[in-house]
């Protein structure tokens, strides 16, 4: 939504600055929006392959949706670890094998189906648990291991965002080149009229006009959108990690769980007593 609003304000600043001092048509210049668009397309196709081609046109939709990693849902994510730990800790390591093997119909996991709906996070945190139950377990091998999960995570996130960026980044370089191809035809042309040839070297203007105005306004601001959407999915995986390591290093389900909320985003992290308050309410 911010993003769209932006886009709005955007267009309004530049083209209604201009529109003071002439007529935004004179801005209407086809070949130039050709030339940008396929510099940019061609651009884009050349840099990137299939997989991040799919993934960044995928990632398009994150930016225009709002985030779902708020409080309510971090909560969820520490009531679900709790019990389950919590299900550890009185009955044994096997007691939760089968909830491990099929979260999709486990009671623990259907209580709580904002979680239960990310695979890919139900899948981080089964494997784990899995490997708590499959015998014993050195925590330090283990943090290594969840390290560079996360890290191959993070980098296989960032791949689009990156690629949105570096394609931003180049079009005031393709604007550059859109300008240079007017002005040579405008050198073909200087036996004509100083009117005619004025309005062809604002034409070929236009072209370095909308390199910077797409890659600034536009292309840039899209990226940051999908990067700051990256970093917010992460964390929630980061919380799974210190609470199951916590756990395993033989803390109580109620200090594992304080270890994950205190890795929180303060503007996301209840405090202490709503989550015990939370914690207390949904084991009645």
């Amino acid at each position: 939504m911010f993003l769209l609003i932006g886009y709005v304000i955007i267009l309004a600043a530049s083209l209604g600055s201009f529109a003071v001092h002439g007529s935004v048509f004179a801005l209407w210049v086809p070949t130039e929006y050709v030339g940008i668009f396929g510099l940019l397309v061609g651009g884009f196709l050349a840099s990137n392959g299939p997989k991040v081609l799919k993934a960044s046109v995928s990632s398009m939709g994150l930016a225009l949706k709002g985030s779902r990693f708020n409080r309510a849902l971090y909560v969820d994510l520490l009531c679900l670890m709790y019990e389950i730990l919590a299900k550890v800790r009185k009955e044994g390591l096997m007691s939760i094998e089968n909830d491990v093997e099929n979260p999709e119909s486990s009671a623990i996991f259907g209580k709580y189906p904002t979680i239960a709906d990310d695979h890919h996070l139900i899948e981080f945190m089964c494997d784990y648990l899995r490997m708590m139950v499959g015998g014993n377990l050195n925590a330090f091998e283990i943090e290594n291991l969840m390290d560079m999960e996360l890290e191959t995570h993070h980098q296989e996130a960032h791949q689009a965002p990156h690629a949105i960026d570096e394609i931003g980044q180049a079009m005031p370089a393709f604007g550059i080149v859109v300008c240079v191809m007017g002005v040579v035809n405008t050198m073909g042309a200087v036996g004509e009229p100083p009117a005619v040839l004025g309005k062809m070297v604002a034409g070929a203007l236009v072209g370095t006009f909308l390199g910077i105005l797409l890659s600034y306004g536009f292309v840039c601001p899209l990226a940051s959108q999908i990067r700051q959407k990256v970093e917010e999915s992460g964390k929630i995986f980061q919380v799974v990690k210190v609470v199951l390591l916590a756990s395993m290093n033989g803390y109580a389900p109620q200090i594992a769980v304080e270890f994950g909320r205190k890795v929180l985003f303060a503007t996301d992290r209840p405090t202490f007593l709503e989550l015990e308050a939370e914690i207390k309410n949904r084991k009645g």
